[in-house]
């Protein structure tokens, strides 16, 4: 509309509006890309201009990260405006991977994030490293960020690698800086654990074309031996102390999967238990979700498919594409394979990472041929 009216139009007018959309899309993706690291320079500029830049320096020199990771988390902001500034700002997350981790629509993170900010701006608000003191009051939402990160490279959003090492690495290095530097708080402790063990499963999670393999079908002599050792000596030493939280439950769960040699081996009523419990610290869908797979696994498919049955009807649950493939596995496993097919296609119409795609589709493939009529002989 600027520039033909001037220069007149182009001798290929489709081909110069696709050379000029392509230029734009890659100056938007160069900016992108830039921005994580302008945003942690800026706030780690911030907060050491207060009246104890230097002591904030010389903190955030030992792990600028993680110092900021607890500067973030100022208690004036709400709790879940802390995680979400934090994963944005400091962990330098996608707005849209954190909807999905949160299980929320895009534009309300984008309107918490741009609130955070507002508020920090307006209240005047110091954002630095607090001190031992101030630092239980941040420590929930330090540990949540820490764990959202682990999560979105574990199962990365708009990717097509089944793992993000470089997130599942940094998350590792937050989780063991911060067990170091609070070396007598379990939770920290319980995180590091879980990450271990998870991790450990990284090489293994994928074959040698990319594609996503299940945990029962992974090759456990790929898995990270030392990590494993490591994480189960954390979790026996921080269940010692009986003061249980969420992420020491959950690397217990995680210690129940890597002490079985075989999948069949698995402990499932064990897991089962350790989920009902870990429902008393966080009674979210998605825990009462895992939940529900160690039940089938333990009794039955028809017993955890009642319960994915009842969840699907949460709206929030509707935007994770994980609640539909469980959904459909256990649908197959019923011998009802068009609701599996069903359900795996909701689970595409919520666009997951390349690599559960391409795991969908072939579960689907299989429930077609499944279906299909034989000929008589």
């Amino acid at each position: 509309m600027e520039k033909w009216p001037r220069d007149g139009l182009p001798a290929n007018p489709g081909g110069w509006v696709v050379a000029v959309a392509r230029r734009r899309a890659l100056d938007h993706l160069r900016r992108e890309s830039a921005r994580a690291g302008k945003e942690r320079d800026a706030m780690q500029e911030w907060a050491a201009c207060g009246p104890d830049g230097g002591a904030v320096a010389a903190a955030a020199a030992a792990d600028d990260q993680l110092a900021l990771l607890f500067a973030c988390c100022h208690p004036a902001l709400d709790p879940a405006s802390r995680v979400t500034l934090t994963l944005r700002v400091v962990c330098g997350l996608p707005t849209a991977s954190i909807a999905r981790l949160l299980l929320l629509p895009e534009p309300a993170v984008a309107q918490r994030i741009v609130r955070a900010k507002r508020k920090i701006r307006d209240a005047g608000i110091r954002l630095r490293v607090p001190d031992p003191g101030e630092r239980p009051a941040r420590l929930a939402s330090v540990l949540r960020a820490i764990y959202l990160t682990f999560t979105e490279g574990h199962s990365p959003h708009g990717a097509s690698a089944v793992v993000r090492d470089d997130l599942c690495e940094e998350a590792l290095r937050l989780a063991a800086r911060l067990y170091r530097l609070l070396p007598d708080e379990p939770e920290a402790a319980g995180l590091l654990a879980l990450i271990l063990l998870t991790s450990a499963r990284a090489a293994a999670r994928a074959d040698e074309d990319g594609a996503l393999v299940l945990l029962a079908d992974q090759d456990r002599s790929r898995w990270d031996r030392g990590r494993l050792d490591e994480g189960r000596s954390l979790v026996e030493a921080v269940l010692a102390q009986r003061r249980p939280g969420p992420y020491q439950l959950q690397a217990a769960i995680a210690a129940c999967h890597a002490d079985a040699a075989a999948a069949a081996d698995t402990d499932w009523r064990q897991i089962a238990a350790l989920y009902s419990e870990l429902l008393r610290f966080d009674p979210s869908p998605v825990i009462e979700a895992n939940r529900a797979i160690a039940v089938a696994y333990a009794e039955g498919p028809a017993a955890g498919l009642a319960i994915l049955d009842t969840l699907a009807a949460s709206s929030r649950l509707a935007r994770w594409p994980q609640l539909h493939i469980a959904r459909a596995a256990l649908l197959a496993q019923c011998g009802r394979h068009e609701d599996a097919v069903a359900a795996y296609r909701d689970a595409l119409a919520l666009e997951p990472a390349g690599a559960v795609r391409r795991h969908i589709t072939g579960q689907i493939a299989v429930l077609g041929a499944a279906s299909a009529p034989t000929e008589e002989t």
